[in-house]
């Protein structure tokens, strides 16, 4: 029997926020995990061909009694015992056998897996930062919704920034786990990069932006940097090289702009 025809498959990608200026801020989103759920009938077969072969009317018939008639094909056939337990069995064990194969299914089923990236980058240079997180706050401006085509747009335009920024970069770090896909796993690390930041400046999350003027007054150091945070969940076991030098980082960035919209399960840039 074939198990393919007993089992139906069951299967199923947030917000931007984007603070920056002297503080921080946040851009992008996440999707939930989606699934759904078929089921499967299992119905006898037709018993129709079960049937007897023409009956004729009865012979010798009393007067006064009209003659009865069965249509042809449709009287079914008296089972023997025998007969009848061998087809409850073969019912029955057609019915054990779909549900073990669901139940095999079910614990071999592998859900899907999911690598969520964090990359980070420092650039150096008052003007470099500036002019970096107006690029950032424009694209966070125009962020309208929480899903792929969003996701994109975000990525797309940032790698494009920072590129136009490199001369700036003095460092970087990239971590990259390849798990099942957990929306919590993923906002988890958004939240505790920014939980670092003294307060937002600006956000924009599901296309609800918060706008303020940042509180605190501060001097402006030569040392002053700026740092890009790319959080990204998408679908797959992707593999990355150690960025250990300026190709390095250029390759994961083109590794990252390179990988399909309908495979971005969520996105924030800070």
């Amino acid at each position: 029997m074939d198990l393919a025809k007993l089992i139906a498959a069951a299967a199923a990608a947030a917000g931007p926020r984007s603070a920056l200026a002297a503080s921080g801020g946040s851009m992008g989103g996440s999707s939930s995990s989606d699934s759904s759920s078929s089921t499967c009938d299992f119905s006898s077969s037709d018993d129709s061909w079960w049937s007897s072969s023409p009956s004729s009317s009865p012979s010798g018939e009393e007067e006064g009694k009209e003659a009865t008639h069965e249509s042809v094909g449709t009287a079914p056939v008296e089972l023997s015992p025998a007969a009848k337990r061998r087809h409850d069995m073969v019912f029955w064990g057609g019915i054990a056998l779909a549900s073990a194969a669901l139940v095999l299914a079910a614990l071999h089923h592998d859900p899907p897996t999911t690598t969520v990236v964090k990359l980070q980058v420092a650039l150096r240079g008052v003007a470099a930062a500036k002019s970096f997180q107006k690029d950032l706050n424009k694209i966070a401006e125009k962020v309208q919704a929480s899903d792929q085509r969003w996701y994109e747009f975000i990525l797309t335009e940032t790698i494009h920034s920072l590129r136009r920024h490199k001369d700036s970069c003095i460092s970087s770090s990239l971590s990259a786990d390849v798990k099942d896909y957990r929306k919590e796993h993923f906002n988890n690390i958004s939240i505790e990069e920014r939980s670092k930041f003294d307060e937002e400046t600006f956000s924009n999350l599901d296309g609800i932006k918060s706008k303020r003027s940042y509180s605190r007054k501060t001097g402006v150091s030569k040392n002053e940097y700026t740092v890009l945070t790319i959080l990204i969940a998408a679908e797959g076991a992707l593999q990355f090289p150690g960025v250990r030098s300026s190709a390095d980082l250029e390759a994961v960035v083109g590794k990252l702009n390179s990988i399909p919209a309908g495979e971005i399960r969520g996105i924030h840039v800070l």
